[in-house]
């Protein structure tokens, strides 16, 4: 009777968690700040040769050989609508893993420099602020707050549309 005592708030806690807690790798576009879920990031390098496709929206830049895998290459700051920079010394790629139809795919993100591993409490994330109907923000998970600062958080799976996700599937079968 007692080991049932103790499993049923166990299970109640677990169901009140917010899967948006955790931890999230913190980077940089602009003087902005986003974060994705560490669970996601697969790798962080710099920022190596990519070789372009011809056809591909501006915002995906190309592909690059990681280990004899092919890996399509998104530039963030493009596909967010922020000014193209020339690429720095903190500029780097960060290798996501998502699920597109099913099945596991790298993507790597360019962006202007990583910050840091952060862990953010349910109470520390709000939900992404309507901005209208004319603004779609799919792909905000939330707005953590951090030390008097906000950090946008990235629900990764959304950032690329299915179109999109589907042309870079094509691109490295």
């Amino acid at each position: 009777m007692t080991a049932q005592l103790l499993e049923r708030p166990v299970v109640a806690a677990q169901a009140n968690i917010d899967p948006r807690s955790g931890k999230y790798l913190t980077f940089r576009l602009g003087r902005e700040e986003f974060g994705i879920q560490v669970l996601h990031v697969r790798e962080i390098m710099g920022v190596q040769d990519i070789t372009g496709v011809p056809g591909m929206p501006a915002h995906l830049k190309g592909v690059i050989n990681l280990r004899g895998k092919i890996i399509p290459v998104v530039d963030l700051r493009v596909k967010f609508a922020f000014p193209e920079a020339p690429f720095e010394q903190t500029t780097c790629i960060i290798v996501v893993q998502v699920i597109q139809d099913g099945q596991q795919a790298l993507i790597g993100l360019i962006v202007d420099g990583v910050c840091e591993v952060l862990n953010f409490a349910s109470a520390d994330i709000e939900n992404a602020p309507d901005f209208g109907e004319d603004i779609d923000t799919p792909f905000v998970l939330g707005i953590a707050k951090y030390k008097g600062t906000v950090k946008i958080l990235l629900k990764i799976e959304d950032v690329l549309t299915l179109q999109e996700l589907r042309g870079i599937e094509n691109l490295v079968q």
